[in-house]
């Protein structure tokens, strides 16, 4: 058999290449940063997959081909660029393989299985760098304009080549001041273009580059070329960026040239743009735009005819946006997802880079104000190969029209695209890189960014590969001044940066940040402070490193209050995008109707993106064609095709379309093993019976061969698709009644209407695309942080050791050893104790403070047990959440920690579940189990009775029940958990206080417990006293309470909230008393120097238990 591995070849798809692999049948292609080669192979007239059984021949040998795609200089300097070559040279020595070196300079071969031709080639490369070297022209300097967060990543980007000696800001911000690659600096006071080439010139730059669009439009690109004419200017010049300057003129150029945009009226008078307004249809929306450059937010998006009135006269009237508004646009109102399409132009053609998306609302949930952008992600799942190829044709056919009309476009194009049911439109132009997509775009960049912006400053752009990482996602999160985009403060210290860099896979980027020289300490400056990017093998991975960086940053003013804002949800669309349905039929498609049905109904989350079929008459090309013209629905013609080469046409089309899961409705071909390893577990059958009966029957013969066995039942089968036949793992069955008229021709019928369903059913089940189903981490499910976690709290379980225990984790289950506890096993009794801590949670969640409620929930449990007369022995915890914070979960089990050793058991095992589907991100839950032994003689309550003492021990405060009464009554009071707390005169907040840890009473009860000088104990939990007391109280008896000690203030403060008698108080809250003591009369005084050698200073005489009938709390005593 021949295998081949590509090299370099980045998206370059030549046709000589193409040509070779498929020419010598190559069975086994491993592309290496080549990807783009595997579409392109799988399209006409190649139609070759990467592995091909139909190419293999009989034997073992193997014969290698290597081909190679020579390198730009910039690519050969870095280090894959040098791995690759020594890898061409070494295995040309060894003469064990074929060799091919390509050219992409003159699109051909230079060397074909030529061991001088090979050597010469690579010689070359060692000649030029060594070249480069001694004339110093790996020391470009390169002045970057502007002072964002898109100019620092610019700068790291642009000093990461080999070509590059220095980076100079102008003016630069905090980050660029303090960046750790020495090649970069500031320098300027400001972006103005007589600063800009003063610097040029001080400096004798080679390049330069403009970030913002102001300078841009002021000219500074046109200036440059007069005052520096050997600089080259990576930018627009003033008329080309007229592209973004002008709303109007961009609309009239889209409609000039037949690109689709939304259609729209320019207006330079306001009494014409009214007029114009009262002409449309009462429900006809619009968007109204100031045509000139508005920082960002001079697009107005009214709901009604009364909007759209009042949105005109604020950009032309009120001049809200100056000058800008002049000249208004009115469009119509496009709906679709919205992306971000940045193209590298050269003045003759463009290059596209992955789709991003931003986010520009505020808040959470896409409310709140516009802002700049407060995050961004790429590539942007919606927009799939078709898509991309769609749009960047429009932003060629662009720059081409920009050279026509003498303005040619250099530099970045940035086509703001609304992806609508009629297929992808402009929304507008800019004309550079987005703030924040450009913090996402250049850490996926995979080509050296100096190399292309010098080729498109001299219109060569065709001689680089512009190539972005490969199976990578980057996500950035904005870090903001709490207010913005309104009113913000500034100059606020940023600490936890270095942290944040410490995180693997994580660049923070800075904005408006300053670094304070007197100090040393980089403040904040602006309102948009950081963009926080974490780049990762899947989005999900990207958004837990940019999230958990995020996490580690704060903003703090002089007062120690932290002032930092960002939201939680980027990207929060994109990680639950619909399953991309591609489907493969030869017939009516009967089957496929209600999945489309559930598909536009919202019962599915899914959508069909690809009708593809081998008959040119079949029906179900018609239902394709009728969900619109952005779904494609093709013939493929099998004619004189293999079954796999027919296969592999067929898979280009599903995977231009960006198919996740195929369909076969009706499909009256067998696949190739090719396409079923292509598309294993990705892809799903019907077949007419209740598989594995009746496998490998087709329609009428298999009703008929259910008939003819007498079957009482049959129905239809929706399995995956393997290279057996009706052999893969089954997904859903429905089932249906044989009666005994029916023929093949009614049980076809009858089984056809379960079809359908049956699909709908299996898709549903799938829940994601077929990768999120088999993949755990792609559920929400990070193993990798559970891991971390148990390493986190090993020392804090192992800290709890006792004797019967070790209190070690990493088992599947854990031990106890009564006997070297002390414990005779006939004697002993086992008693268990289980609970959680309620609402008390959502404190902690609030003000992210998780170290007591573990205390909380070994109290819950240990002070239940203890009533029993047991000693509590070990404990176990179940931690749940929808998204999984290591520092936080961590904080909770230390907290467990603590409460099991002030409890005297031992942690002995737990369990943490992260379940994205039952929990919201930031909320978890909490359950414990705690287990005790005891004599069986002395299980308490024993010999309870009339004159017994009753003795109560003070609470820490409101424990663990109430606490959903307590947080209606804040509400009611207008108190937030940050607010000063109201009953205490410390300085401590009210959740500070609320969250006091409930009290263990381990320590001064089991020895009286050993002593055996109690008959009884009652938990004062939910209930209180009036309804917990009773539980220990034997029938004929009533507890009568002659003192209450004073209610803690806490208390008082909740009984005059929520304005509650005594008795609901005492049914409410503990009161002040946790845990109530049963004594005999005349063992009171020995319980009572116990408890105080225990610590337990405080103890109530509170009352005696008296002879009736009723088992009630009888309260002698108010509250005070």
């Amino acid at each position: 058999m021949t295998v081949a591995t590509v090299l370099n070849f980045g998206t370059r798809t030549p046709t000589a290449v193409l040509e070779l692999l498929v020419k010598e049948k190559c069975s086994q292609i491993t592309l290496n940063r080549s990807d783009a080669l595997e579409l392109a192979l799988l399209r006409p007239p190649f139609r070759t997959f990467l592995n091909s059984s139909s190419n293999r021949c009989e034997g073992n040998e193997a014969l290698e081909w290597i081909i190679y795609c020579l390198p730009t200089m910039a690519e050969y300097l870095s280090e894959a660029g040098q791995a690759d070559s020594a890898f061409v040279r070494s295995e040309t020595m060894k003469a064990t393989s074929k060799i091919a070196i390509f050219d992409p300079n003159v699109n051909d071969f230079v060397a074909i299985d030529n061991k001088s031709d090979v050597l010469k080639t690579l010689a070359s490369l060692d000649q030029l760098a060594s070249d480069i070297f001694a004339d110093k022209k790996n020391e470009n300097t390169v002045v970057v304009v502007g002072s964002g967060g898109r100019e620092h990543a610019l700068a790291v980007a642009l000093a990461q080549s080999p070509l590059v000696g220095s980076v100079v800001c102008c003016p630069g911000n905090g980050g660029t001041a303090t960046e750790k690659n020495p090649k970069i600096r500031n320098c300027g006071a400001d972006q103005k273009n007589a600063t800009v080439i003063a610097l040029v010139k001080d400096l004798n730059a080679d390049l330069v580059v403009v970030g913002p669009e102001q300078p841009l439009v002021d000219g500074l690109v046109d200036e440059l070329a007069k005052e520096c004419p050997g600089v080259k200017a990576f930018g627009p010049t003033q008329a080309a960026a007229e592209l973004e300057a002008s709303k109007a003129f961009s609309k009239d150029f889209l409609q000039e040239h037949n690109i689709p945009t939304a259609t729209y009226k320019n207006f330079t008078n306001v009494d014409a743009a009214l007029s114009y307004v009262e002409s449309l249809g009462e429900n006809e929306r619009v968007v109204v735009k100031a045509s000139g450059l508005a920082a960002g937010k001079g697009v107005l998006l009214p709901e009604s005819k009364a909007d759209t009135i009042a949105a005109v006269h604020e950009i032309m009237s009120d001049k809200a946006f100056g000058a800008a508004g002049d000249t208004c646009v009115i469009e119509s109102f496009m709906t679709g997802p919205e992306a971000s399409c940045l193209a590298f132009c050269d003045g003759k053609t463009a290059v596209l880079m992955p789709a991003a998306q931003d986010h520009k609302r505020a808040l959470d949930g896409d409310k709140g104000l516009n802002t700049g952008g407060m995050g961004a992600y790429s590539p942007a799942p919606c927009v799939t190969p078709d898509l991309q190829a769609e749009i960047e044709a429009m932003c060629i056919k662009t720059v081409e029209k920009m050279a026509e009309r003498g303005t040619p476009y250099v530099g970045v194009l940035y086509a703001g695209m609304m992806l609508t049911p009629n297929g992808p439109s402009v929304l507008e132009f800019n004309c550079r890189f987005g703030d924040p997509e450009t913090q996402v775009l250049l850490p996926l960049l995979d080509s050296d960014l100096f190399e292309i912006m010098c080729a498109c400053c001299v219109g060569q752009l065709s001689s680089v590969d512009v190539r972005f990482k490969e199976n990578t996602s980057a996500a950035t999160v904005v870090c903001a001044s709490k207010g913005y985009p309104e009113k913000y403060p500034k100059g606020m210290e940023i600490t936890g940066l270095d942290d944040a860099a410490d995180i693997e896979g994580v660049k923070v980027y800075h904005a408006g940040t300053k670094l304070d020289n007197n100090t040393n300490v980089t403040r904040c400056s602006g309102g948009r402070v950081l963009a926080v990017t974490g780049m990762g093998t899947s989005l999900s991975d990207a958004l837990k490193k940019s999230y958990s960086a995020v996490n580690s940053i704060s903003f703090v003013d002089d007062s120690g209050n932290r002032l930092l804002h960002n939201r939680t949800d980027i990207a929060k669309g994109a990680m639950n995008k619909k399953i991309r349905i591609g489907v493969l039929g030869s017939t009516r498609g009967t089957a496929l109707v209600p999945v489309m049905e559930a598909c536009m109904s919202g019962d599915l989350h899914a959508e069909i993106v690809t009708v593809v079929s081998n008959k040119q008459d079949a029906l179900i090309l018609e239902k394709g064609r009728s969900l619109g013209v952005t779904v494609t629905s093709k013939f493929v013609s099998s004619k004189g095709l293999s079954r796999a080469e027919y296969d592999a046409e067929c898979t280009s089309v599903l995977v231009g379309a960006g198919a996740d899961l195929v369909l076969l409705v009706g499909y009256m071909r067998i696949l190739s093993k090719e396409f079923c390893d292509y598309w294993k577990d990705r892809c799903i059958n019907v077949h007419p019976s209740l598989l594995p009966k009746h496998a490998g029957g087709m329609d009428l013969a298999v009703h008929q061969a259910v008939i003819d066995a007498g079957e009482t039942e049959t129905g239809c089968t929706i399995h995956f698709v393997t290279e057996e036949v009706d052999g893969g793992p089954i997904v859903v069955q429905k089932i249906v009644q044989v009666e005994a008229n029916d023929t093949a021709e009614t049980l076809k019928a009858k089984v056809q209407k379960e079809e359908g369903l049956a699909f709908v059913e299996a898709i549903s089940s799938l829940g994601g695309s077929s990768k999120q189903i088999i993949s755990y981490a792609d559920a929400g499910v990070n193993i990798d942080a559970g891991n971390a976690l148990v390493d986190m709290i090993k020392p804090a379980c192992k800290s709890t050791r006792r004797a019967g225990c070790d209190a070690d984790l990493g088992g599947f289950g854990g031990l106890f050893d009564l006997a070297a506890a002390g414990y005779n096993s006939e004697n002993t009794i086992l008693i268990g104790a289980t609970d959680g801590v309620g609402t008390k949670l959502r404190i902690a969640q609030s003000v992210k403070n998780h170290q007591f409620v573990g205390v909380d929930l070994v109290a819950m449990c240990v002070n239940d047990l203890i009533v029993a007369g047991g000693e509590p022995l070990f404990f176990l915890d179940y931690f749940a959440t929808g998204k999984l914070d290591v520092h936080e979960a961590a904080s909770v089990v230390e907290g467990i920690a603590e409460g099991c050793r002030q409890a005297g058991c031992g942690l002995i095992g737990g369990e943490t579940a992260e379940m994205p589907s039952m929990y919201a991100p930031g909320d978890y839950d909490l359950a414990g189990f705690s287990v005790g032994a005891v004599n069986r003689n002395d299980v308490l309550p024993k010999d309870v009775s009339a004159s017994d003492v009753l003795l109560g021990l003070p609470s820490s405060g409101i424990h663990s029940n109430g606490f959903s009464l307590v947080r209606r009554l804040l509400e009611k009071e207008k108190l937030s958990y940050n607010s000063p707390c109201p009953w205490s005169s410390t300085n401590e907040t009210v959740g500070d206080s609320l969250l006091t840890p409930t009290k263990i009473y381990v320590k001064c009860c089991v020895p009286l417990l050993k002593a055996k000088l109690l008959t009884g104990l009652a938990h004062i939990t939910g209930g209180g006293l009036l309804e917990n007391l009773p539980r220990s109280l034997p029938e004929g008896v009533d507890a009568e309470i002659v003192y209450h000690p004073p209610l803690p203030d806490v208390f008082k403060w909740m009984q005059q909230a929520s304005g509650l008698d005594d008795k609901e108080m005492l049914r409410t809250f503990n009161c002040g008393i946790g845990m109530v003591l049963i004594v005999k009369t005349d063992k009171v005084e020995e319980a009572k120097q116990i408890l105080k050698d225990a610590g337990e200073n405080t103890i109530y005489d509170m009352g005696t238990l008296v002879a009736s009938g009723s088992k009630t709390v009888q309260m002698k005593a108010s509250l005070t």
